[in-house]
């Protein structure tokens, strides 16, 4: 498998990507999701991380993270 572009891990993809009802991945595909997975998540955290700094906290917390998908 070539080298992952993603923070993410190819195996935990793959499994999502079976659970939804592949039978077989191709291995690029697998790490085009990854990096959009990292990408929505990147997003998610920074605007999670600001919502935190916002109220004064350094730890983001389980309300940041619902506000920040919103």
């Amino acid at each position: 498998m070539p080298k992952n572009k993603s923070i993410v891990p190819n195996a935990p993809v793959l499994r999502l990507m079976k659970a939804a009802g592949a039978r077989r991945v191709a291995d690029h595909a697998v790490q085009e999701v990854a990096v959009h997975v990292q990408s929505v998540g990147m997003d998610i955290a920074r605007k999670a991380v600001a919502l935190a700094k916002h109220a004064g906290r350094s730890t983001v917390n389980t309300e940041d993270i619902r506000l920040s998908k919103e």
